[in-house]
């Protein structure tokens, strides 16, 4: 079980997973201070300066911050949309590769098929 577990452990996919977490990390101490400290502050002189991270709700003893909530959803956006950037680029990339290693990888046998194909196209289009 152990051996299985180092096995495990030294595939590429996990340690690529434990550096994704770790740059996932140090990437939402950056956007959580791009949003606490410039968007925030556009975002409530837009609004005729309110300040969200102060925003709050008392009721009875209990102190709700929905500022903060607010701030929250503004981060997890920003996240969610420079992800959808980075994924979107790589999609773009491994398609363009995958296309590139199809048109070099066509066997003799489909170039002569995709002739014939051509061949008779043009030969129904002249009639």
């Amino acid at each position: 079980m152990i051996k299985e577990f180092k096995k495990f452990i030294a595939r590429g996919n996990v340690l690529d997973l434990a550096v994704g977490v770790i740059v996932g990390g140090a990437f939402s101490s950056i956007v959580t201070s791009l949003v606490n400290n410039i968007f925030t502050p556009i975002i409530g002189l837009i609004l005729g300066g309110i300040d969200f991270s102060n925003l709050s709700i008392t009721f009875k003893d209990t102190k709700i911050m929905y500022g903060a909530f607010i701030q929250s959803i503004i981060d997890f956006l920003i996240v969610a949309f420079c992800l959808f950037l980075i994924v979107r680029f790589v999609n773009k990339i491994t398609t363009k590769k995958k296309k590139e290693e199809i048109k070099e990888n066509k066997s003799s046998e489909l170039k002569v098929l995709e002739e014939i194909r051509d061949i008779l196209k043009n030969g129904i289009q002249d009639k």
